[in-house]
């Protein structure tokens, strides 16, 4: 796949995916039309050498892999990892707001999202909701709106001459999108969500009992700049490393077990039954290697790659940077490091990046934090934890991280996937 094909379908991933829950189904559709099976965990596997996998968790955290040919105690495993959620607004369960004849609802902020940039800007619904089905059964389905149903307007400069020193936001009373003019009219909001089930859910009445719904942003992904090397999308972080982790291994060598895991909850901590610091992969792990003595073995010859995106230098703010550590978009893949296990690389796993990067002709940079501004972290710490490997944290510099409009790298985002490609073909580590 060349470079403009790619970025394409990279586009077309993110413009489809505005929710964990879409990004999971988008990745499923890939794999069932590549001949991977759907396995269930409250189910007996049967696995066979050569053969693709996918195991999923609340439709948004997907574990993805190929049960290579030749022994894994010989060759380790290669895992990839990445997380499906990006920072954004979370309709509350009774979300109904009435004021001055507008409609508004309610919202939790997820995540650390950088709010300002929410303002003003056409936003759209996507989600999973839950149902009852007129003969009693409980059903879920996935909405997306895919239209602009809200709007979260500014104070004018004439009300607030502050605006542009001083302006704070509070998500409790100044992030309301305003749906409507509803007058003296009262609506249950999922009275409107029933009307935006599939043709399959209206058989009957249908009576909604809960949901998972997102506002976001409805402009689409797009490469931009005069010489049109930037891509502008929402989601940057981290469907950019989704999609390039499962091109990478739809094209990977069969011979090794080969394993990309994509959870939901990174931005929130990571701490739940679907997040990386829950028992998703180690339970996979264990039901592919029963006996404790051969997952060690494995794991001890095994390399993961923890791909999130990284700080790449502002231009306009390049006194918030440490300058010998200060990533340029379109310049290579960064290699984060943190001396406070924020990120899990080492001289090891750097090195071992750095010797497969060269290889293959992919420019590489480094990430650190400058010093007295904390960094971020990612699942690399976390997984490396919790099953004992080796890792190596390792992003595409962006702009404007945590913002509903991100900046990425055109040729960065192939690089990703070149070098995620090569990892899943090595043979030996």
């Amino acid at each position: 796949m060349n470079h403009k094909k790619y970025n394409k379908h990279l586009l077309d991933f993110i413009k489809n995916s505005p929710t964990p829950f879409h990004v999971v189904a988008n990745m499923q559709e890939s794999l069932d039309a590549a001949g991977f099976q759907h396995l269930k965990e409250e189910e007996r596997w049967q696995l066979i050498n050569g053969n693709g996998y996918y195991v999923t968790r609340n439709d948004s955290s997907i574990i993805v892999f190929i049960f290579g040919m030749k022994p894994s105690v010989e060759t380790g495993i290669r895992l990839v990892g990445g997380h499906t959620d990006s920072p954004c607004l979370k309709i509350k369960p009774q979300p109904e707001v009435y004021k001055n004849s507008y409609y508004q609802l309610g919202v939790e902020v997820y995540g650390g999202a950088l709010l300002g940039p929410w303002f003003d800007r056409d936003l759209s619904i996507a989600g999973k909701v839950s149902y009852q089905t007129e003969k009693g059964k409980l059903q879920e389905s996935l909405i997306d709106m895919k239209r602009p149903v809200g709007i979260i307007p500014s104070l004018a400069i004439h009300l607030d001459r502050d605006a542009n020193n001083n302006r704070s936001i509070d998500p409790q009373t100044d992030m309301l999108p305003i749906l409507y003019k509803c007058g003296n009219t009262r609506e249950d909001f999922r009275s409107i969500l029933a009307k935006e089930l599939p043709p399959s859910a209206h058989s009957g009445s249908v009576s909604i009992l809960d949901y998972d719904l997102y506002f976001y942003d409805c402009q689409l992904p797009a490469l931009i700049g005069f010489k049109k090397d930037f891509i502008s999308s929402a989601r940057l972080d981290n469907l950019l490393s989704c999609f390039a982790g499962l091109q990478a291994l739809l094209n990977s060598n069969k011979q090794i077990t080969s394993v990309l895991a994509c959870y939901d909850h990174e931005e929130v901590g990571s701490t739940s039954a679907i997040g990386a610091n829950g028992s998703f992969l180690e339970s996979l792990l264990d039901r592919i290697y029963s006996e404790p003595e051969e997952k060690s073995r494995v794991m001890a010859q095994s390399i993961l790659i923890s791909t999130d995106n990284a700080h790449g230098i502002h231009p306009n703010f390049p006194s918030k940077h440490d300058e010998n550590h200060a990533p340029v978009i379109n310049e290579g893949l960064v290699i984060k490091v943190n001396a406070n296990q924020r990120y899990a690389t080492n001289s090891t796993t750097s090195s071992f990046l750095k010797n497969l990067c060269k290889e293959i002709s992919v420019p590489t940079q480094y990430f650190v934090s400058r010093a007295g501004i904390p960094c971020g972290s990612t699942i690399g710490p976390i997984t490396a934890a919790n099953i004992g490997v080796k890792t190596i944290d390792v992003g595409v510099p962006t702009f404007a991280m945590h913002s509903i409009r991100e900046l990425a790298g055109a040729n960065d985002a192939y690089y990703l996937f070149q070098t995620l490609s090569a990892f899943l073909d090595i043979e030996k580590l």
